[in-house]
Protein backbone atom coordinates (compact mmCIF):
# COMPACT_ATOMS: atom_id res chain seq x y z
CA UNK A 1 0.00 0.00 0.00
CA UNK A 2 1.33 3.34 -0.72
CA UNK A 3 1.62 6.09 2.06
CA UNK A 4 3.52 8.66 2.98
CA UNK A 5 4.69 9.85 6.94
CA UNK A 6 5.66 13.13 7.67
CA UNK A 7 6.96 13.38 11.51
CA UNK A 8 6.83 16.50 13.31
CA UNK A 9 7.37 15.66 16.50
CA UNK A 10 7.35 11.90 18.12
CA UNK A 11 4.46 11.35 20.80
CA UNK A 12 2.36 13.89 18.52
CA UNK A 13 -0.62 12.55 17.52
CA UNK A 14 -1.36 11.66 14.03
CA UNK A 15 -3.87 12.41 11.41
CA UNK A 16 -4.40 9.97 9.12
CA UNK A 17 -5.22 10.87 5.68
CA UNK A 18 -7.87 9.14 3.26
CA UNK A 19 -8.31 10.88 0.33
CA UNK A 20 -11.72 11.30 -2.27
CA UNK A 21 -11.94 9.03 -5.33
CA UNK A 22 -8.52 9.65 -7.81
CA UNK A 23 -6.57 11.28 -4.98
CA UNK A 24 -3.28 10.46 -3.62
CA UNK A 25 -1.90 10.18 -0.16
CA UNK A 26 -0.57 13.67 -0.23
CA UNK A 27 -4.20 15.15 -1.20
CA UNK A 28 -5.25 16.46 2.41
CA UNK A 29 -1.97 17.29 3.76
CA UNK A 30 -2.69 20.89 3.18
CA UNK A 31 -6.04 20.56 5.23
CA UNK A 32 -4.54 18.45 7.97
CA UNK A 33 -1.88 21.44 8.63
CA UNK A 34 -4.40 23.88 8.89
CA UNK A 35 -6.18 21.43 11.35
CA UNK A 36 -3.11 21.37 13.38
CA UNK A 37 0.34 22.05 12.04
CA UNK A 38 2.08 20.45 14.47
CA UNK A 39 -0.02 16.56 14.72
CA UNK A 40 2.34 13.78 12.16
CA UNK A 41 0.89 13.33 8.94
CA UNK A 42 0.18 9.39 7.77
CA UNK A 43 -1.46 9.70 4.37
CA UNK A 44 -2.79 6.80 2.15
CA UNK A 45 -3.03 5.87 -0.82
CA UNK A 46 -6.43 3.43 -1.87
CA UNK A 47 -5.40 0.03 -3.31
CA UNK A 48 -8.62 -0.11 -5.84
CA UNK A 49 -8.78 1.52 -9.37
CA UNK A 50 -11.59 2.46 -11.37
CA UNK A 51 -11.42 3.92 -14.75
CA UNK A 52 -7.59 4.87 -13.48
CA UNK A 53 -8.48 6.45 -10.25
CA UNK A 54 -7.27 5.69 -7.01
CA UNK A 55 -9.96 4.40 -4.52
CA UNK A 56 -10.32 2.50 -0.90
CA UNK A 57 -12.68 0.06 -2.14
CA UNK A 58 -14.78 -1.04 -5.12
CA UNK A 59 -18.38 -0.38 -5.83
CA UNK A 60 -20.97 -1.43 -8.52
CA UNK A 61 -22.08 2.40 -9.55
CA UNK A 62 -22.56 5.78 -7.49
CA UNK A 63 -24.16 4.78 -3.96
CA UNK A 64 -23.84 1.30 -4.60
CA UNK A 65 -21.09 -0.41 -2.66
CA UNK A 66 -19.41 -3.59 -3.57
CA UNK A 67 -19.71 -4.49 0.15
CA UNK A 68 -17.64 -7.66 0.24
CA UNK A 69 -15.01 -5.78 -0.98
CA UNK A 70 -15.51 -2.63 1.80
CA UNK A 71 -15.49 -5.53 4.29
CA UNK A 72 -11.98 -6.92 2.88
CA UNK A 73 -10.33 -3.41 2.25
CA UNK A 74 -11.39 -2.02 5.97
CA UNK A 75 -9.76 -5.10 7.25
CA UNK A 76 -6.70 -4.72 5.08
CA UNK A 77 -6.35 -0.75 6.16
CA UNK A 78 -7.04 -1.06 9.37
CA UNK A 79 -4.00 -3.66 10.02
CA UNK A 80 -1.82 -1.53 7.70
CA UNK A 81 -2.19 1.31 10.24
CA UNK A 82 -1.98 -1.04 12.93
CA UNK A 83 1.53 -1.91 11.29
CA UNK A 84 3.05 1.55 10.52
CA UNK A 85 1.90 2.62 14.55
CA UNK A 86 4.06 0.08 15.66
CA UNK A 87 6.74 1.09 13.22
CA UNK A 88 6.55 4.56 13.59
CA UNK A 89 5.69 4.11 17.16
CA UNK A 90 2.08 6.21 18.29
CA UNK A 91 -0.87 4.59 19.32
CA UNK A 92 -4.07 4.09 17.33
CA UNK A 93 -6.07 6.70 20.41
CA UNK A 94 -3.54 9.22 19.46
CA UNK A 95 -5.23 8.74 15.83
CA UNK A 96 -7.23 11.82 14.31
CA UNK A 97 -9.27 9.97 10.80
CA UNK A 98 -9.13 13.04 8.32
CA UNK A 99 -11.11 11.27 5.09
CA UNK A 100 -12.81 13.02 1.85
CA UNK A 101 -15.55 10.92 0.35
CA UNK A 102 -14.57 7.68 -0.64
CA UNK A 103 -11.70 7.86 1.78
CA UNK A 104 -14.81 8.95 4.58
CA UNK A 105 -16.44 5.83 3.79
CA UNK A 106 -13.89 3.88 4.78
CA UNK A 107 -13.12 5.46 8.16
CA UNK A 108 -16.38 4.57 9.14
CA UNK A 109 -16.08 1.05 7.59
CA UNK A 110 -13.07 0.93 10.00
CA UNK A 111 -14.44 2.47 13.07
CA UNK A 112 -17.55 0.29 12.61
CA UNK A 113 -15.16 -3.12 12.80
CA UNK A 114 -12.83 -1.84 15.59
CA UNK A 115 -15.30 0.82 17.56
CA UNK A 116 -12.59 0.77 20.16
CA UNK A 117 -9.71 1.39 18.14
CA UNK A 118 -9.98 5.55 17.01
CA UNK A 119 -11.55 8.11 19.49
CA UNK A 120 -11.39 11.48 17.03
CA UNK A 121 -13.06 11.72 13.31
CA UNK A 122 -13.16 14.37 10.73
CA UNK A 123 -14.68 12.90 8.03
CA UNK A 124 -16.52 15.52 4.91
CA UNK A 125 -18.94 14.25 2.88
CA UNK A 126 -19.45 10.66 3.94
CA UNK A 127 -21.86 7.98 3.15
CA UNK A 128 -22.54 5.10 4.27
CA UNK A 129 -25.78 3.69 2.76
CA UNK A 130 -26.95 0.94 5.29
CA UNK A 131 -29.15 0.89 8.42
CA UNK A 132 -29.44 -2.71 9.07
CA UNK A 133 -26.18 -3.14 11.92
CA UNK A 134 -24.88 -4.21 14.82
CA UNK A 135 -24.99 -1.32 17.31
CA UNK A 136 -21.37 -0.53 18.09
CA UNK A 137 -20.89 1.78 21.45
CA UNK A 138 -19.10 4.97 20.38
CA UNK A 139 -18.72 6.65 23.94
CA UNK A 140 -15.79 8.63 24.17
CA UNK A 141 -15.34 8.89 20.41
CA UNK A 142 -15.60 12.26 18.47
CA UNK A 143 -17.16 12.99 15.23
CA UNK A 144 -17.11 16.09 12.68
CA UNK A 145 -19.29 15.25 9.81
CA UNK A 146 -19.23 18.07 6.87
CA UNK A 147 -22.08 17.14 4.85
CA UNK A 148 -23.20 18.70 1.66
CA UNK A 149 -26.51 20.69 0.93
CA UNK A 150 -27.75 20.14 -2.91
CA UNK A 151 -24.54 17.24 -2.84
CA UNK A 152 -24.88 15.54 -6.66
CA UNK A 153 -23.31 12.28 -4.67
CA UNK A 154 -25.30 12.14 -1.24
CA UNK A 155 -28.37 12.85 -0.84
CA UNK A 156 -29.45 14.98 2.30
CA UNK A 157 -31.25 11.59 3.10
CA UNK A 158 -28.20 9.56 3.12
CA UNK A 159 -26.47 12.94 4.94
CA UNK A 160 -29.16 12.36 7.60
CA UNK A 161 -27.96 8.59 7.69
CA UNK A 162 -24.87 9.03 8.78
CA UNK A 163 -25.58 11.56 11.53
CA UNK A 164 -28.10 8.85 13.02
CA UNK A 165 -25.27 6.18 12.52
CA UNK A 166 -22.69 7.86 15.22
CA UNK A 167 -25.51 9.40 17.54
CA UNK A 168 -27.29 6.21 17.75
CA UNK A 169 -23.96 4.55 19.47
CA UNK A 170 -23.50 7.57 21.70
CA UNK A 171 -20.58 9.13 19.84
CA UNK A 172 -19.93 12.83 20.34
CA UNK A 173 -21.16 14.51 16.71
CA UNK A 174 -20.66 17.47 15.47
CA UNK A 175 -21.98 18.51 12.41
CA UNK A 176 -21.36 21.51 9.56
CA UNK A 177 -23.07 22.26 6.46
CA UNK A 178 -21.79 23.16 3.06
CA UNK A 179 -22.93 23.29 -0.48
CA UNK A 180 -22.43 20.47 -2.82
CA UNK A 181 -19.54 17.52 -2.59
CA UNK A 182 -16.47 19.26 -1.57
CA UNK A 183 -14.68 20.29 1.04
CA UNK A 184 -14.19 24.22 1.21
CA UNK A 185 -12.21 26.08 3.52
CA UNK A 186 -14.98 27.20 5.88
CA UNK A 187 -15.86 23.69 7.23
CA UNK A 188 -12.20 23.36 7.12
CA UNK A 189 -11.81 25.98 9.72
CA UNK A 190 -15.22 24.59 11.39
CA UNK A 191 -13.21 21.10 11.91
CA UNK A 192 -10.07 23.02 13.24
CA UNK A 193 -12.52 24.65 15.75
CA UNK A 194 -13.58 21.25 16.89
CA UNK A 195 -10.17 19.87 16.99
CA UNK A 196 -8.96 21.74 19.74
CA UNK A 197 -12.10 22.37 21.55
Amino acid sequence: MKYMYHEKQKGAPVFVLLHGTGGTESDLVSLAELLNPAYNILGMRGNVQENGMNRFFKRHSEGNYDWDDLDFRGKELLAFIVEKSKEYEFKLEDVVLVGFSNGSNIAIQMMLEQPNAFKRAALFAPMYPVDDMEKQDFRGVHVFLSLGKGDPVVPESESERVIRLFTDREADVTTAWTSGHRLTQEVALEAKNWLHK
